[in-house]
């Protein structure tokens, strides 16, 4: 997983669609999103904010190196789309660490010391280098799908590249 820069300039107290959309009809987007996410069976609330992904970046991250550290992504995903919470937040974090079972100590060390900072520095410029302007975008063999697309795209991406690279085992 590379991370990415998703309204970086943000403050960690967050700011509201409006402020981040100035002057935009939010219902249609609103009502997009929701659709897009119930199409891949994902919950998705009334979120109202956005908020500084960066830290929860580097929590991931470290958690990525944890047993079962993986299900803090779906969890951030719930606490930021479903619950409107603040994921710029240590205390958020921390919390949610604790949740998935994760060492709530250790995450919060990781992040007071910006442990991984420069690990996601380093996928920031990547992103960067590869062009990538939204998320989620699925690279491979030169190949780009970007943004939240549906199932059949999906697939289509997948099968295009099982042709491309019929040694590569998707299962």
């Amino acid at each position: 997983m590379i991370h990415f820069p998703l309204h970086p300039q943000t403050p960690e107290e967050g700011i509201t669609l409006e402020e981040l959309f100035p002057g935009s009809d939010l219902t249609p987007m609103k009502e997009n999103m929701g659709k897009l996410m119930r199409e891949a069976g994902l919950a998705y609330g009334n979120r109202s904010h956005t908020y500084n992904s960066r830290l929860a970046q580097e929590l991931g991250k470290w958690a990525d190196s944890q047993p079962n550290g993986e299900a803090i992504h779906n969890s951030i995903y719930e606490a930021y789309f479903v619950s409107n919470l603040n994921i710029g937040k240590t205390s958020e974090l921390v919390k949610i660490a604790g949740e998935v079972g994760l060492d709530p100590n250790s995450a919060k060390k990781i992040l007071d010391n910006r442990d991984l900072k420069k690990s996601v520095d380093k996928d920031w410029a990547l992103s960067r280098e590869m062009g990538i302007t939204g998320v989620p975008t699925f690279y491979s063999n030169e190949l780009t799908l970007v943004g939240c697309q549906p199932y059949e795209a999906l697939e289509k991406f997948v099968t295009h590249l099982i042709k491309l690279s019929p040694e590569i085992n998707f299962g």
